[in-house]
């Protein structure tokens, strides 16, 4: 077995027909699906398991978020390589074929498939996550037209809504950070990889249609808005040594400043800053991932990519 899929699931019976039946037909055959639930109440098990019966089934019995769900995966996987999948999708016959050979060829830490967006067809929903030096994570390619970005290449982090990863480097550099909950916690350990010197690639063969927000309900919410602004804090501080946080502070303000006003306008002002005071009480020195010499040059590198990406936040 060379592959292992997990699929994070809370209350998702909607859409769990539509996943587990387009990972039924996949041209590979050696690979195993673990579906980790997060204390569902819709029936989402029951259904899983008399309509699936090949799927592992996971139960934990409350909803710890997302981190805790897929780590909760990880750990119960059999392969050297685990794909962690939304369930809100639907992938082609030859995702899993083409998410494996892509991190095989680059030997990467991750590889990021291409998400279009499930209702409209013809639409990118990610092409790879970036984050720059104001603070934002942006999916690269939202909204593009379905035949831009054909090309692998490299990227700042891969969506985790769709993404595989190289278990042996997870072991080294720590899974998923649970603190974070849910958002933001993709580029988090793509940023940490990145740290350690290792890679992040786009996998465009791999195509999955992606419903989006499936779990939280919106593109916009009091949940999600808090829940951001929280853990951009948190990201900033955990990777980023002081030194680095004081090189990019004027970027940073601009950049919270610009969202305080984006999601005062929607109505979502306070949730925002709320969040933001959240980010602080959780930034603790122990949760930094820890500075050393032997890592400058990674360090050097991305803050470069993180200049760049301002001028890709606005098309330039």
């Amino acid at each position: 077995m060379e592959v292992s899929v997990i699929i994070p699931n809370y209350n998702g019976i909607a859409f769990l027909d539509s996943v587990l039946n387009s990972l039924e037909g996949q041209t590979a055959d050696d690979f195993e699906v673990i579906l980790v639930d997060n204390g569902s109440s819709d029936g989402s098990c029951s259904f899983a398991a008399a309509s699936y019966p090949w799927v592992h089934i996971l139960e934990l019995p409350e909803n710890y978020g997302f981190c805790r769900a897929v780590n909760e995966g990880i750990k119960a996987s059999r392969a050297p390589y685990v794909i962690l999948l939304n369930n809100d999708t639907e992938v082609t016959e030859n995702f899993v074929e083409e998410m494996l050979a892509a991190i095989m060829r680059h030997k990467a830490f991750s590889c990021g498939a291409r998400m279009v967006q499930y209702h409209d067809r013809d639409k990118l929903d990610d092409a790879g996550n970036y984050y720059c030096a104001l603070g934002w994570s942006f999916a690269r390619g939202r909204g593009r037209d379905i035949h831009a970005y054909e090309k692998e290449e490299k990227i700042f982090a891969a969506c985790a809504g769709a993404a595989i990863y190289r278990k042996k480097i997870l072991d080294q550099i720590g899974l998923f950070d649970e603190e974070h909950f849910a958002y933001l916690e993709d580029v988090d350990i793509g940023y940490r990889a990145r740290i350690y010197g290792y890679e992040n690639w786009y996998a465009p063969k791999a195509v999955v249609y992606h419903v989006g927000s499936g779990t939280s309900g919106s593109r916009y919410n009091q949940f999600k808005t808090r829940y951001s602004s929280r853990n951009n804090v948190y990201l900033v501080y955990k990777n980023m040594p002081f030194l680095q946080i004081l090189l990019n502070l004027p970027f940073l303000a601009a950049g919270f400043g610009i969202k305080i006003v984006f999601f005062t306008a929607k109505g979502m002002g306070r949730e925002y800053l709320a969040g933001i005071k959240n980010g602080f009480s959780i930034s603790r020195k122990d949760r930094k991932v820890p500075f050393t010499l032997k890592h400058l040059k990674n360090y050097c590198r991305i803050q470069l990519e993180l200049w760049r990406n301002i001028l890709r936040r606005f098309g330039m």
